[in-house]
C-alpha cells in the first residue's frame, strides 16, 4: 500500500513492518509465486466471495507464533478479510525509488520469508532492523517497530527540509 501511496508530496519517507515491498510491474502475487525451497507456505483459505482468511487453527502458528494465546485466538477470530483483487494490484512507481525508507525485519516470520524481507529491503535501499519476530511483530514486538519508526521520523524530517 505504502509503495505507491508514498508518492503523495506530503509523504517524507516510508517504513516497512514486515511487509511487501513491490518493485515496478511487481504485486503481492508476483512476489509469493515462487517462493524459495522450504519457504512455509501461508494457511490462506480458498476464495469466498472474492475474499481471504487465515485458517484459524493455523493461524497462530503461521501469522503470530510469538503472541499469547489469547491475544493470537482473537486476532484470528477477528481476522478482517483482504480482497483477492488486493494481490495482484502492480505497481507503477514505487515511492521507495526516491524517498528514504525503513524496513523492521521479522526474523520468524512464517508469512513473508525473512530472506525475501531482506532482498526488498536491500532493494529499496532502506535502513533496515531485524528483530527476533512472527509477522504480528508490530503486536509482539511494539517497542521494537515504535524505535523504528520514531527513527524514520528524525531521519527523514532534515531530508524533507
Amino acid at each position: 500500500m505504502i509503495t505507491e501511496a508514498g508518492n503523495d508530496p506530503k509523504v517524507e519517507g516510508l517504513v516497512y513492518i514486515a511487509a511487501f515491498a513491490p518493485d515496478r510491474g511487481e504485486s503481492v502475487s508476483s512476489l509469493i509465486k515462487n517462493p524459495p525451497p522450504g519457504a512455509p507456505v501461508p494457511p490462506i483459505l480458498p476464495p469466498r466471495d472474492g475474499f481471504l482468511f487465515l485458517e484459524k487453527d493455523k493461524f497462530a502458528a503461521s501469522f503470530a507464533a510469538d503472541v499469547d494465546a489469547e491475544t493470537a485466538a482473537f486476532m484470528s477470530d477477528s481476522q478482517v478479510p483482504w480482497g483477492v483483487e488486493a494481490l495482484n494490484g502492480t505497481i507503477s512507481e514505487p515511492a521507495w525509488k526516491t524517498k528514504p525508507s525503513w524496513y523492521l525485519v521479522a526474523t520468524d516470520d512464517k508469512m513473508i520469508p525473512p530472506a525475501a524481507q531482506r532482498f526488498m529491503s536491500k532493494r529499496a535501499g532502506s535502513t533496515v532492523a531485524e528483530v527476533a519476530g512472527s509477522h504480528a511483530i508490530y503486536v509482539s514486538q511494539p517497542m521494537a517497530v515504535a524505535a523504528l519508526i520514531a527513527k524514520a521520523v528524525k531521519e527523514a524530517r532534515p531530508a524533507a527540509h
